[in-house]
């Protein structure tokens, strides 16, 4: 049976060094192994029929077929495995990084010191979760069987080692959830009043996911947008040029005082937190460098604090695919003070953490399907149920 069967991943890098670096990444893990490697892109097509790995782990710089041309060939061959690149942080990293998510690559990892990473192993735990997170869903969704080395039949997933304390205690925090604030009954909460503001909150699995809603955005939509997309610093402007190049609505990276105006997209800047004001006229934002909130920074639930403290309940908060919980605390503020509250659904997130846990607290009034996800936020900012 294929949920017995380790992920199996492809690793493509010109570098042998990074390929060993990554590969034992991969390996040390529960439940995933490396079926093989390759030094460019052209020996990873090759590759990819004999070995039916579940993900490809893509660099971007390599000789006589490059990460981008890689990408731009398997759209041609309709090859499906998902595709996580690994990204150096230049400028210019950043735009090709974009580019390579419009071709069709799931999500992207920064590589820690540029296209030769000795020290890789800092986002190790980063490269382990996206790998389960999206290997998973590939073989969920097409029952795919590796070829696991060393093993013809099969090679089942060991159980999982003895957690060290710090991460036993971190697994515990993640778990507790009677920290967080009991919903109020519903005849206790405030009415929704007319939306003003659209706030978003999304992680893993966010910018394929941001770039289907806003594709299909109403571009007459009567409300600003704020999103905290987790991102390192670097990406979120060429990300944000990126969405606004398929969206009707303008799409931009946040700056400090930037004025909350209809039709408007704001993207927090990678490592800054952001927050809005309402004011007589038009509200504005205000940037950060605040000390990190679950772990991140930006983080969502310092966004959904000061929405529900300045637009209470005529606010409409979105909580997406992502790891974890951030968000999930403060959307509960939000549906308590009245605001009209969303999660995506389990069955299209990459990861179905952070609206599970607000969905699990009973913090949502919808829960909605990516793909009717832009139509649903249309529909409810123009709805007379909640006075608009």
């Amino acid at each position: 049976m294929t949920e017995n069967l380790p992920l199996g991943v492809l690793v493509c890098d010109d570098s042998a060094l990074m390929r060993n670096l990554i590969s034992r990444i991969v390996d040390g893990a529960e439940g995933l192994t490396v079926v093989g490697k390759a030094m460019n892109g052209k020996f990873a097509l090759q590759k990819i029929p004999l070995l039916k790995p579940d993900l490809i782990l893509l660099d971007i710089e390599m000789p006589e077929m490059n990460g981008i041309e890689f990408l731009k060939e398997r759209r041609r061959q309709g090859i499906k495995v998902p595709v996580v690149i690994l990204s150096s942080l230049a400028r210019r990293g950043a735009q090709i990084t974009m580019e390579a998510l419009n071709l069709g690559a799931s999500d992207f990892i920064m590589k820690p010191s540029g296209s030769i990473s000795e020290d890789i192993h800092v986002v190790g735990d980063q490269i382990v979760e996206t790998v389960r997170a999206y290997g998973s869903q590939y073989r969920r969704q097409t029952g795919n069987v590796p070829l696991v080395p060393d093993s013809p039949v099969s090679a089942p997933v060991m159980p999982r080692p003895a957690a060290s304390a710090p991460t036993l205690l971190r697994e515990i925090r993640e778990k507790r959830i009677d920290d967080f604030p009991a919903p109020r009954p519903r005849h206790e909460r405030q009415l929704p009043a007319g939306i003003d503001l659209l706030a978003i909150g999304i992680s893993t699995g966010g910018p394929n996911a941001l770039r289907k809603v806003f594709a299909a955005m109403d571009r007459e939509l009567p409300v600003p947008v704020v999103v905290v997309q987790h991102m390192p610093a670097g990406f979120t402007q060429e990300f944000a040029r990126s969405l606004d190049r398929i969206s009707g609505l303008e799409v931009k990276e946040a700056e400090e005082g930037d004025l909350l105006s209809p039709g408007r997209v704001l993207i927090t800047p990678g490592n800054k937190h952001i927050r809005v004001e309402k004011r007589r006229l038009s509200g504005i934002v205000h940037l950060s460098d605040d000390e990190p909130v679950n772990g991140h920074r930006p983080s969502a639930d310092v966004l959904f604090k000061s929405v529900a403290a300045e637009y209470g309940n005529r606010a409409l908060a979105v909580i997406m695919t992502g790891m974890g919980r951030d968000g999930a605390r403060e959307i509960g503020t939000i549906h308590r003070m009245g605001g009209v509250t969303l999660a995506q659904d389990e069955e299209s997130c990459i990861v179905y953490g952070m609206p599970k846990v607000a969905v699990d607290h009973g913090y949502i009034d919808h829960i909605v399907k990516l793909q009717d996800m832009a139509d649903t936020i249309g529909r409810l900012v123009r709805s007379p149920s909640y006075g608009g």
